[in-house]
C-alpha cells in the first residue's frame, strides 16, 4: 500500500481530519530567495527600488497580483520582462536546491501517521511545485495539490474548496496552516480554521490581526497544538 493510501484509510480523531499547508514560507525555506530573485529582476530592468518588506508582504499572492504590488500600473510588456527576469534568476540560482524547514518532513511524516490527511495550497506555478516537490522528496505525503495556474489567487477560497471535494471532506474538518495573512483570509474566505506560523513573509503582529486561532513559531510544532487542542 503507498503511504498516500495508507493515509486516506486511518482517519483522524479529532475535529480537523484535513490539514491543507502553504509550501513558501510554511514548509520551505524560501522567502529570501524570492525576495532576492524579485530584486534583481527589478534591478535588471532599472526598474526603481522596492523594499524588502514590502516585496515580503505581497508574497502569497498571484503572480499579477504580486508584480502589481511593486511595479502598480505597469503594462504587459514590464509585466512579462519581470516574470522572465525573475524566473531566470531563480532557475539559475535556486531551483536546483530548495531548503525544507527543519523538521518538516519528520512533522509531515508524525501527521500522516496521525491519519490527517494532507494537502497543499500554493501561489506557486504548477512546475515550480512539481520541481520543489521532487527536489525535496515531498510531493508523498500530498493527496491533493493546488497551485495558481489551476485556481484563483490568494485570498479567493477556490483552492481550499477543490481541494476539499477532491478528497471528500468538508469544510469544517479542514486546517489551514501558512504564513501570510493571504493564507488566513483564504481560510476565512472558505469558512475554514487556519493557523499562522511566523517562519516566512509577515511579522507575528501582522498575522495577529489576521484573527488565525494561534501563530505558531514555526510549523513544527502544529501537532502538539493539535494534541492539546484535541484536534
Amino acid at each position: 500500500m503507498k503511504p498516500a493510501d495508507r493515509a486516506a484509510t486511518i482517519p483522524a480523531t479529532g475535529p480537523f481530519s484535513l490539514v491543507i499547508f502553504d509550501w513558501d514560507g510554511t514548509l520551505l525555506d524560501s522567502i529570501s530567495s524570492i525576495v532576492d530573485c524579485t530584486q534583481h529582476a527589478l534591478r535588471d530592468l532599472d526598474q526603481p527600488p522596492v523594499p524588502d518588506e514590502q516585496i515580503r508582504g505581497a508574497i502569497g499572492l498571484g503572480l499579477r497580483e504580486t508584480v502589481e504590488r511593486f511595479a502598480p500600473g505597469c503594462d504587459e510588456a514590464l509585466f512579462g520582462a519581470i516574470v522572465e527576469t525573475y524566473g531566470r534568476h531563480w532557475l539559475e540560482t535556486y531551483c536546483h536546491r530548495p531548503q525544507l524547514f527543519p523538521g518538516a518532513r519528520a512533522l509531515l511524516e508524525d501527521l500522516r501517521e496521525e491519519g490527517y490527511l494532507l494537502g497543499l495550497a500554493t501561489a506557486k506555478g504548477r512546475r515550480g511545485l512539481t520541481r520543489d516537490l521532487e527536489a525535496t522528496g515531498m510531493g508523498e505525503f500530498f493527496l491533493a495539490t493546488r497551485t495558481v495556474d489551476e485556481a484563483r489567487s490568494k485570498p479567493d477560497p477556490q483552492m481550499i474548496f477543490d481541494i476539499v471535494n477532491e478528497l471528500g471532506t468538508t469544510i469544517d474538518q479542514t486546517l489551514m496552516v501558512g504564513d501570510t495573512i493571504h493564507d488566513i483570509e483564504m481560510a476565512h474566505n472558505a469558512r475554514a480554521a487556519a493557523v499562522a506560523v511566523c517562519s516566512g513573509s509577515e511579522t507575528r503582529t501582522t498575522l495577529e490581526e489576521a484573527r488565525p486561532l494561534i501563530c505558531l513559531d514555526r510549523a513544527t510544532e502544529l501537532p502538539a497544538w493539535l494534541s492539546l487542542e484535541g484536534g
